[in-house]
């Protein structure tokens, strides 16, 4: 095995970490064998603390969920080869950002396409988001969205700005005002394509301003549907709800691939937008590529309807009925702090217990809190045969009993969590060579020993060879 430079050149990366839990027996584990290239910068390696890399710029009130005593945030500016968390935003993320002491990535956001989650799967990181967190921002911004498609406002005010510069604004103001006459809310009929947190809501208030609400979401949580409002009515098919209504919120996923392969790229497309009404207005301030421009524009210039979104838009963005904004669904203040600090704890919860949730990759998984005397343990493997039973033996083989575990899988991933009773054992229980012994089980990723030292106890199967 190939000591690192780092591992030559300090005494304690070359002997195990032994430390003394409260009410334990000590627990040894091995830290610090790998490749030195893990280590970047040794001046600037942290130890002792959990290293958070971060990239954009995050909430401070997020950032500040990091206590001091246990974290080491540091920004894009400064080096953090040995992080042991990523939180970002619109940072599109490549492999290379993410070390190999990367146990997680949570992204202050719902969506997570600048992340590479297919292959931080196979690498067994879980990447996290923070669902419902920027949710009150987009809805105000849909139903903004409705008056704007609504008064010809943006008209208005371009109209004014031109009159003021002519110095005439004044005279022209009451007799102008019929160019941008609208429509009122009230009365109207919302249809609300996706209903998780923000179709919820926009459901919920756009029926306080007097709309009449259609929804539809062939995967709707009992959760979701008691956020609903009583008087909704649920369709069975996205064109069964678009048809008759004045206003169409989209608030669906983005996933690649056609409607027919299984994606929604263009579910927006000719087929659903023929159902509309002549004058229906389409609020997407969920994805561009939900809708298909080129039948957009045949819609648009057919009748009276109107387009708003906040997504760039190269074939619609000059058309007279089409309002296109900056990407501001979640760019408030109260949005962005509650992102970020829904992150900050759902990766606190995954480094220091072992808890998933809000995972786009890998199963939700919670074990109890740790028994008096035992020692946390958790597995990254692949969903295949047999990994469960080989991880038990290696336990018995140690003489090492399990008082509980969880095991959860989701597609391709597997995600083990087991407590490890230390009774009976006066010396040392030494969790080295049963770390060694499961992580180098065919179809284990990674492994962690959960333990009062942050950061320490983390192994990886790096096609063979044993990095920790």
């Amino acid at each position: 095995m190939i000591l690192s430079r780092f591992a030559l050149k300090s005494k304690q990366f070359q002997q195990p970490v032994r430390i003394a839990m409260r009410g334990l027996a000590d627990v040894q584990v091995e830290h610090g064998r790998a490749q030195w290239a893990t280590y970047g910068d040794i001046e600037n390696y942290n130890q002792g603390k959990y290293q958070i890399k971060t990239f954009n710029k995050i909430s401070p009130v997020g950032l500040s969920r990091f206590p001091g005593e246990e974290y080491d945030v540091r920004g894009q500016e400064k080096e953090a080869a040995n992080a042991h968390a990523i939180l970002l935003r619109s940072h599109k993320l490549q492999e290379d950002d993410v070390p190999q002491t990367v146990r997680a990535i949570a992204r202050c956001g719902a969506g997570t396409n600048n992340i590479p989650v297919v292959r931080m799967t196979e690498l067994g990181i879980p990447v996290f988001n923070t669902p419902g967190a920027n949710a009150n921002a987009v809805k105000e911004l849909v139903l903004c969205g409705m008056l704007l498609g609504s008064r010809r406002i943006v008209d208005g005010v371009n109209h004014m700005k031109s009159l003021g510069e002519q110095g005439i604004a004044r005279e022209r103001v009451e007799k102008d005002k019929a160019m941008f006459g609208g429509r009122e809310l009230k009365g109207k009929t919302l249809a609300v394509i996706g209903l998780g947190h923000i179709g919820s809501m926009t459901a919920r208030d756009a029926e306080s301003l007097g709309m009449k609400i259609k929804g539809y979401d062939p995967g709707l949580s009992i959760e979701a549907a008691l956020k609903l409002p009583n008087t909704i009515d649920l369709a069975d098919s996205i064109s069964a709800a678009v048809a008759g209504a004045d206003y169409i919120s989209i608030n669906i996923p983005y996933i690649k691939g056609t409607p027919e392969e299984g994606g929604t790229h263009g579910i927006i497309g000719k087929d659903i937008i023929s159902h509309f009404s002549p004058d229906a207005v389409l609020l997407n301030f969920a994805r561009g590529e939900l809708v298909d421009s080129e039948a957009m524009k045949e819609f648009l210039e057919s009748g009276n309807g109107r387009y708003v979104s906040d997504f760039p838009e190269d074939l619609l963005w000059n058309h007279e009925n089409v309002v296109i904004l900056p990407h501001l669904g979640a760019s408030t203040e109260e949005a962005e702090d509650a992102a970020a600090s829904m992150a900050a704890d759902t990766i606190r919860d995954f480094l220091e217990t072992g808890t998933i949730v809000n995972s786009v990759n890998f199963p939700n998984t919670s074990l109890p809190d740790r028994p008096e005397h035992a020692v946390r343990f958790t597995v990254v493997n692949r969903n295949i045969p047999g990994v469960l039973a080989h991880l038990t033996e290696a336990f018995a083989s140690e003489k090492l009993n399990i008082m509980q575990q969880i095991n959860q899988s989701r597609g391709e991933i597997a995600y083990n969590v087991l407590d490890i009773s230390t009774e009976g054992h006066e010396n040392v229980v030494d969790f080295k060579n049963v770390q060694e012994k499961i992580t180098m089980i065919d179809g284990v990723v990674s492994t962690r020993v959960i333990y009062g030292t942050p950061g320490k106890g983390y192994a990886k199967n790096l096609e063979g060879e044993y990095f920790i």
